[in-house]
C-alpha cells in the first residue's frame, strides 16, 4: 500500500518502484475500476502446485522409503521442473511487468506495466487501453522521474502521481477529469518551460557569436 505517512529510502530504486506500483491499483480501484486478478491467480496456482508436489514427494518418501517410491519421485521431479519452467515463462513473457489489469465502469479495458533501468531513478509506464466500441487497442508510454511524486524525505505524494496517470491515459482521465485537466496543464507547463530554456540558450549562443564577431572586427581595425 502506498501510504502518505510511510517513508522509504529514496536511494532504493526497488522501494521507489514498489511503492509506485502499489499506488496504481489503489488509485484506479478508487475510481470504480474493476481489477482482474487472473495473472496473479495463474502465477500463484503454478507456484503452489510446485510446492504441493514437493510436499507430497517428501511425505511418501518419509513413510514408504526411497526404494519403493523412486519412480514416483522421478515423475515428481519432472513435473516440478515443468511447473517451474512454466512459472518462469509466465512471469517473463505473459506478465511482463504488468501491475494492473482492469475494466472501467464504462467498459474500457486497461493494462499497465512498469519498469526501471538500473541506477536510473526514472519510472517508465506502458498503458494499453481498449474501448468497447473499438477493436483496436491504444498504447501510451511515458517516463517520469520518481522525484515528481516523492519528497526529499521519502514520502509518497499521491496527487502528482495521480495527475500524471489521468493526464496520460484517456481511459483514466475519463474517470477522473479533474486530475486529468491538472495533468495536462502540468505537461503544457513542462513544454513551455523547455521551450523557454531552448530559446534562452539560442539567444545566449547568438550573443556569444555576435560578441566574438565584434572583437574580430576591432582586432582587424
Amino acid at each position: 500500500m502506498a501510504d502518505a505517512n510511510a517513508k522509504i529510502t529514496v536511494h532504493s530504486l526497488s522501494d521507489l518502484k514498489n511503492t509506485s506500483d502499489d499506488a496504481i491499483p489503489n488509485y484506479l480501484n478508487s475510481l470504480s475500476f474493476k481489477q482482474s486478478h487472473t495473472l496473479c491467480d495463474v502465477r500463484l496456482a503454478l507456484g503452489y502446485s510446485a510446492f504441493a508436489i514437493c510436499a507430497a514427494c517428501f511425505c511418501w518418501d518419509y513413510k514408504l522409503g526411497f526404494d519403493d517410491t523412486k519412480y514416483y519421485s522421478a515423475a515428481a521431479v519432472a513435473l516440478y521442473t515443468l511447473l517451474n519452467g512454466a512459472l518462469t515463462l509466465w512471469v517473463w513473457l505473459v506478465e511482463g511487468g504488468t501491475v494492473y489489469v482492469g475494466t472501467s465502469k464504462a467498459g474500457d479495458k486497461i493494462a499497465i506495466s512498469t519498469s526501471t533501468k538500473k541506477h536510473t531513478p526514472t519510472y517508465t509506464l506502458t498503458i494499453t487501453s481498449q474501448s468497447p466500441t473499438s477493436p483496436a487497442a491504444t498504447t501510451t508510454t511515458l517516463s517520469r522521474p520518481f522525484a515528481d511524486w516523492f519528497d526529499s524525505a521519502g514520502h509518497f505524494v499521491a496527487l502528482p502521481f495521480q495527475q500524471m496517470l489521468a493526464g496520460a491515459a484517456p481511459v483514466i482521465g475519463k474517470a477522473d477529469p479533474g486530475r486529468a485537466a491538472l495533468g495536462v496543464k502540468g505537461k503544457e507547463a513542462e513544454v513551455a518551460a523547455l521551450r523557454e530554456t531552448v530559446e534562452e540558450a539560442v539567444r545566449a549562443s547568438g550573443s556569444a557569436v555576435g560578441g566574438e564577431g565584434a572583437r574580430g572586427r576591432r582586432q582587424k581595425a
